[in-house]
């Protein structure tokens, strides 16, 4: 979404965006890219050693809290190409710190006999329910309400993630060995 938003037009010249040349919003996506890719074994180790579900919680929270920021980063009046790289790094990097717990607590939620199905329906269910249609609802709001009303909608969609990594149970210490089985021998 952010892509088509920052190289629309701006308010001024008759459209709804921040008027960034197509080819210079690139360079910044590839530049905020790298963080996405730095983020991912960092909070790979922290699930490790603190567990995936304390290292989502605190990547959805900071995300929750980036959501609120979006008015007052992405105003056109103040947007310089700084501002807009700062943007985009701090949102491929939350998005990287989700990413890396991610590889670990899909399989250890499902048993050893279905593993491989149960990640695998779960995460592309979620990318078609949720992440494929996310870019419409993105365009559809800061075209009738502003921009503002996107953060909000990542707000409520880290808030419906958190509720779940509350009530999900931590799998850090989740044997992958037997199937069906916690790490203390007990039927699941």
């Amino acid at each position: 979404w952010v892509l088509s938003y920052g190289t629309a037009k701006t308010v001024a010249a008759g459209g709804t965006g921040l008027g960034f040349k197509y080819s210079e919003f690139l360079v910044l996506q590839l530049i905020a890219v790298l963080f996405f890719a730095a983020g991912v074994p960092i909070t790979g180790w922290l699930a490790d050693r603190y567990g995936r579900r304390l290292t989502l919680l605190v990547a959805t929270g900071a995300i929750m809290v980036f959501g609120l920021t979006f008015s007052v980063t992405l105003d056109p009046d103040k947007m310089t190409d700084a501002r807009m790289l700062a943007f985009l790094i701090v949102g491929m990097l939350l998005m990287g710190f989700t990413f890396g717990p991610m590889s670990a607590v899909l399989p250890e939620l499902f048993p050893t006999n279905v593993r491989y199905t149960g990640s695998g329906i779960a995460y592309n269910t979620a990318s078609i329910l949720g992440a494929a249609v996310a870019p419409f609802i993105a365009t559809w709001l800061a075209t009738t309400h502003g921009v503002g009303w996107v953060g909000i909608y990542l707000l409520v969609a880290g808030s419906l993630t958190f509720v779940a990594l509350l009530v999900m149970r931590e799998t850090k210490d989740t044997s992958l060995d037997a199937p069906g089985l916690d790490p203390r021998g007990a039927e699941l």
